[in-house]
């Protein structure tokens, strides 16, 4: 009787952990994670910027993709066009007016699991003051131990569209592009 009551005392531990487990949070890594943009200009080009080296985190859930959770941030002025005169002019007060201290944001909200790898995040982007709701249609890359940093490591790609309008970024459109297409590839390690 009591093995048996001991056993089952086991058992039932072992159910409540297995249902109560949280997701594990991981890190950014910051030399592997990158958001692209592009628009048209003007219909002659298509012009692209980057931030890069920001800072994040996901709570990732490998067996319910859906509670997993991320957010992000970065210094407007982390902003990356390859020409000075540009970056001036997005920092300028025609577009953010953006000083050392102005954040782009992402916390999501919601995902839906669309696939075996693939979901949309919902979550409110904050962009020169201003909240709204976006989705990311997010794919799972891998996941594995990083072979030269021999920790748990997660790799993901998003895509979005943004109209910048939305934001109060609308200078110059339609003629330069109000809709910004998006890319996302980020890295992220295993918290100790």
């Amino acid at each position: 009787m009591t093995r048996t009551l001991i056993a089952a005392l086991i058992a039932a531990t072992s159910l409540t952990t297995t249902a109560i487990a949280a997701p594990d949070t991981y890190v950014l890594d910051a030399s592997h994670s990158q958001i692209v943009f592009s628009y048209n200009h003007l219909g002659y080009s298509t012009t692209y910027g980057m931030f890069s080296g920001f800072e994040g985190e996901i709570a990732f859930d490998q067996e319910d993709p859906a509670a997993s959770s991320v957010s992000v941030s970065m210094p407007a002025q982390s902003m990356l066009t390859g020409w000075e005169g540009r970056f001036q002019h997005f920092m300028s007060d025609d577009f953010f007016g953006a000083d050392d201290a102005e954040l782009i944001s992402f916390t999501s909200t919601g995902i839906e699991v669309t696939g075996e790898n693939t979901a949309l995040i919902t979550g409110d982007l904050t962009i020169n003051e201003v909240t709204k709701s976006v989705v990311l249609d997010a794919v799972l890359n891998q996941t594995g131990t990083h072979p030269m940093a021999q920790k748990d490591w997660a790799g993901f790609n998003a895509t979005t569209t943004l109209i910048r309008s939305d934001f109060n970024l609308g200078q110059f459109a339609p003629h330069v592009s109000d809709e910004v297409e998006v890319m996302i590839s980020i890295e992220a390690s295993k918290a100790e």
